[in-house]
Formats: structure tokens, sequence, C-alpha cells
């Protein structure tokens, strides 16, 4: 029997999940976001990318300000078997996981208990991990604590920045949320505790870290580009600008922290160096560096700090 399910998540890297279950036997019931933000700048408000795909799919979709009484009033009538949660973004109140005969599940984007939190695609590039994964669980009041149903491994690559990372996870993600609603359908899966010597917590990306700091090793520069590729992006100051440097590759060459050492955009770093690949300047597209210094001068000898 297929079972209903709620549906709540935020971003890109949800929509796959949401496709995944649209296309199963499975029954959408309805759909929750986060709310439309007003864009920078004076622009118009978005909706997002979650809310964007239920609309074209033609399923209610649902953001309240609040997980509030009249809204877990309204989840009730609807008597999801399910609710699946994505990257939601909110916090789903303790209430709301006591009621009966409902299933909260969450799919996360780490191998728990490492990277607990909201932003382990993030965190595990930024560490240079050599593996992370997809993690399904049931979801109990404390952060992303729950026991596991299913858990899949996937190796990350020196290429790997957030947004390639993100989808071969999303990807990931999508098949297993089908693997798990046809167990639990059949009522043949187990829970797995989680080790809690071995929690590790995924803190959301401060917007000083995004600022880069010379003073590293190159190959600890390079995780950190990846990790915040392409937003919001490892950036220096040059001439009060701020440039965004969005893919680099560690090279041999030496020289003084923060110098760059030749016509090409390479900067030296504590140890070794980056020859930085793609770059986007404050209000401007992303460009390769031959293109961008086309029409900006960076010169040689200079020190960035």
């Amino acid at each position: 029997m297929a079972l209903k399910i709620i549906f709540m998540g935020t971003p890109s890297f949800a929509v796959p999940i949401l496709e995944s279950i649209l296309n199963s036997q499975h029954h959408i019931l309805a759909v929750y976001t986060q709310n439309p933000k007003k864009g920078d700048r004076g622009q118009k408000v978005k909706i997002s990318p979650i809310h964007y795909f239920a609309k074209e799919k033609k399923i209610a979709v649902r953001s309240p300000q609040n997980l509030d009484k009249e809204e877990m009033m309204f989840i009730q009538k609807l008597n999801p078997d399910i609710i699946v949660v994505v990257a939601y973004g909110k916090i789903i109140p303790p209430e709301y996981l006591k009621i009966k005969n409902i299933k909260f599940i969450n799919i996360h984007a780490s191998l728990l208990p490492k990277w607990r939190g909201a932003a382990p695609i993030q965190r595990s590039l930024m560490e240079m991990d050599e593996e992370t994964g997809i993690s399904i669980m049931k979801i109990i009041p404390k952060l992303d604590s729950g026991p596991f149903l299913l858990q899949e491994k996937i190796q990350i690559k020196k290429s790997d920045n957030y947004d390639s990372l993100s989808a071969k996870l999303a990807n990931l993600g999508s098949r297993l949320i089908i693997k798990s609603l046809n167990l639990i359908e059949t009522n043949n899966f187990k829970l797995i505790d989680q080790d809690e010597t071995k929690a590790t917590y995924a803190r959301k990306i401060d917007k000083k870290e995004s600022k880069i700091d010379w003073n590293i090793p190159a190959k600890k520069l390079i995780a950190k580009i990846n990790g915040l590729s392409p937003f919001p992006g490892a950036w220096f100051e040059h001439k009060k600008k701020r440039i965004k440097i969005l893919e680099a590759l560690e090279v041999e060459q030496t020289g003084e922290t923060g110098e760059i050492l030749d016509d090409n955009l390479t900067i030296a770093c504590k140890e070794k160096a980056i020859k930085v690949l793609s770059v986007q300047k404050e209000g401007k597209k992303i460009l390769k560096t031959k293109e961008f210094l086309s029409g900006y001068l960076v010169r040689k000898g200079e020190k960035l700090i």
C-alpha cells in the first residue's frame, strides 16, 4: 500500500529527493518550505527552489512562519503516514514528534554521527574528509541525533566543490529515500543508534569565515575555497573590492605569504601556493582568471592581506 507523505524542504538539494518520491508509488499530500524571502537591493520576493518545483508540479505548498498548534492541527487532518524532512531550515517542535501514527524521518548529508548540524557538506570539504554520505534517520528532539534507518557513503574527489558534492549527495538521497519508504511500508527495517562518543558538529558558515587567510597551507586554503564555492565564496580584498576565488589549484611555487608570484594570479600561502582558475569580482559575473586579468590589473609582487 502506498504511503501518504508530507514533504518538508527548502533548497535545491531537496528537489531531486522530492521528485524521486513523486515518481514512486507513494503519494505526496503537501509540501512545506521556508516562506518567500525578499531579494537583495530591492529585488522582488523569491520563493525557494522546493516551492518553485512544487508549484510546477501543482502540489499544495505551505510556507508558515512558524510550526504552531494551528499548523499541527492541519497536519493531523491530512493524516500522513510519514513526514520526510530534507534541509527544511526549521526545527520540528517536540509536540509534533509525539503525534500518533506519523513517522518523522530526515535525510542528512553526512555519515552520522559525524557532522550533525547546518553545514555538513561544507564542513566535510573544508576539513578535507575523504568520504561523506547520506544518513536517513528518525527525527528526535535532539539535533540530528536520532537512530538511522539507512546510511551509504561516497568518496570525495579533489575536484569536488560544494555544488558538485551537493548534487552527488542529492542523487544518492533520492535513491535511498525510496528504499527507506519501501522498507517502512513493509515494516521491514531496523533503526541503528548513533554512537554519541563520535559526534561532531557542522556549525553554520559564518560570513567571517569566507575571508581568505593566506597564512595557512595551500591545500587547506583549496579545501576552504571548494567548501565555499560558489556561495558564499572565499574572498580577498584588492583595491577595496572583494574578489571571490571559485576555483584554484595547489602548486609548488613559494614566496612571501599573500604575495602574487606571477602574471597568472598565483598566490603564495604559508606552504606552497595556489593558482587561481576562476574568480568573481564584487557585483560581477564569474570569469576564468585569464579573462578576468585581461580587464583587471594585478601586479606581480603585490602582497594581499
